[in-house]
């Protein structure tokens, strides 16, 4: 039976200090126990001798420090977990609110978990499909890699996480998917549109749900991707599936992070961010990957918008040298129409020549993806130029770049978030764009991938 104290000296927005412990360490979850009975979840952050400083789970509104009492419960965070979370929807501790059954646990896993060790990774390089062309095509996504969505505020990453959600899957049947999706600190609207947008698919039977509402309590926040990325382990790891876990919006947990921070007391770091968040950062992405012997892998997307669309603020800056890439979201060409408005140029996945190619994708994805990347740099800068010097000052060859350039952004990037492209389909598009230029221009290319596909007629 855990010891109980009634020794609450004082509490400080989540924070609780606690006098006279003993045996009690850091990490160590704790449960308070008010005059009504009522229960609160809170964990250890700091014991100094006797003394315990404790952060709550919940609300401290109500507690009356002379007639509440601490238990320590000897153990860390954990979630229970079974098969049977697939197609359930849980909220940022763990705890069912779809109206559903309690799960009942096959085990119990501790939610800090434990980064792989590199020597047990294997390589990321197979091959995931989106059905986004702007993804499959140019910045191929791959098992076990991370991948981030550098967002900004008004722009539609919802519709694109859940799109993402709703599509990806490992290419042969035979392969058992499913995705972990974490929503950290959204509004109740935003909540409401991926439910409603998993349930009408069908996704949501092979998806399990985490939402942290921007109404709950920060340190909750902090706990949401930890509980995610437990449940995706359990499924990778355990029962051998391929995870995709979606993680939307990383800035508000490292606003949350910042807030208990702050509420420590603690001396602040970039922009008041603490100066440990790459390392709290890094405890997340990194338990992405894949472990040699075992056939599941976790494949991860973060998403983050980035506070006045700054790439060099603290938090997507620390994201990108955690991470293998990241995809850019652009106002610009979200204020032209276009769905999702993918900004290839600055995009990156650097591993997406490892899943690509001859027997993952077709052998002529390198080429093609290569030669699509140049002329559309090409046409933005002849379009740039026409804008300056107007259209007389272009050459014929030139303002065949910019055709291309527009019809790149019509056809290949936008496709709207309902569209699932297969990636022959996406190839196929890429070719038919292609063919605006002449095959002299098509210099990334070598003449056997031209004469079977570029002289052949449009499918």
């Amino acid at each position: 039976m855990p010891k109980e104290y009634r020794t609450i000296e004082e509490i400080a927005g989540p924070l609780m200090l606690v006098r006279n412990v003993s045996g009690v360490t850091y990490d160590e979850l704790g449960e308070i126990e008010l005059s009504t009975g009522e229960k609160r979840r809170c964990k250890v952050l700091e014991v100094d001798g006797s003394n315990a400083l404790v952060q709550l789970f919940e609300s401290s509104a109500g507690i009356n420090l002379s007639q509440s009492k601490v238990r320590f419960l000897g153990r860390s965070m954990e979630l229970g977990v079974s098969r049977d979370m697939l197609g359930r929807i849980f909220d940022g501790l763990g705890r069912p609110i779809d109206n559903g059954p309690e799960i009942l646990p096959d085990k119990r896993m501790d939610i800090d978990g434990l980064p792989i060790n590199p020597v047990a990774r294997s390589y990321p390089q197979e091959f995931i499909q989106t059905g986004i062309s702007a993804i499959d095509g140019l910045n191929t996504l791959v098992r076990g890699q991370k991948l981030p969505i550098f967002s900004a505020s008004g722009l539609p990453h919802a519709n694109l996480a859940a799109q993402i959600a709703r599509q990806a899957r490992v290419r042969g049947t035979q392969e058992s998917f499913a995705v972990v999706f974490a929503a950290i600190g959204i509004t109740f609207e935003e909540a409401n549109f991926f439910i409603e947008s998993f349930r009408e698919t069908g996704a949501l039977d092979r998806t399990v749900l985490f939402v942290n509402l921007a109404n709950d309590p920060a340190i909750e926040r902090i706990s949401t991707p930890r509980m995610a990325l437990t449940a995706a382990e359990y499924l990778a790891f355990e029962k051998g599936m391929h995870v995709l876990v979606i993680l939307t919006d990383i800035t508000n947990y490292a606003d949350a992070l910042r807030e208990v921070s702050a509420a420590r007391k603690e001396v602040p770091g970039r922009r008041g961010y603490p100066g440990y968040m790459y390392t709290d950062l890094a405890s997340i992405y990194e338990r992405a990957g894949r472990q040699k012997g075992k056939p599941g892998s976790i494949t991860m997307i973060p998403i983050l918008t980035m506070p006045e669309d700054d790439e060099t603020h603290p938090i997507p800056d620390l994201t990108g040298y955690i991470t293998e890439g990241q995809i850019i979201l652009s106002r610009d060409l979200y204020r032209k129409g276009i769905t999702p408005p993918i900004d290839v140029l600055p995009s990156l996945s650097r591993l997406k020549d490892k899943g690509i190619g001859e027997g993952k994708t077709r052998a002529d994805h390198a080429d093609t993806m290569n030669q699509l990347f140049a002329a559309y740099a090409r046409g933005k800068e002849a379009k740039e130029l026409m804008v300056v010097l107007g259209e007389a000052a272009l050459t014929d060859i030139d303002k065949l770049y910019a055709k291309f350039a527009d019809e790149f952004e019509k056809q290949y990037i936008s496709q709207g978030y309902q569209v699932n492209r297969d990636v022959e389909e996406t190839l196929d598009l890429g070719w038919k764009l292609l063919r605006i230029l002449p095959r002299s221009e098509l210099k990334r290319i070598n003449d056997q991938l031209l004469d079977e596909y570029y002289d052949a007629s449009d499918k």
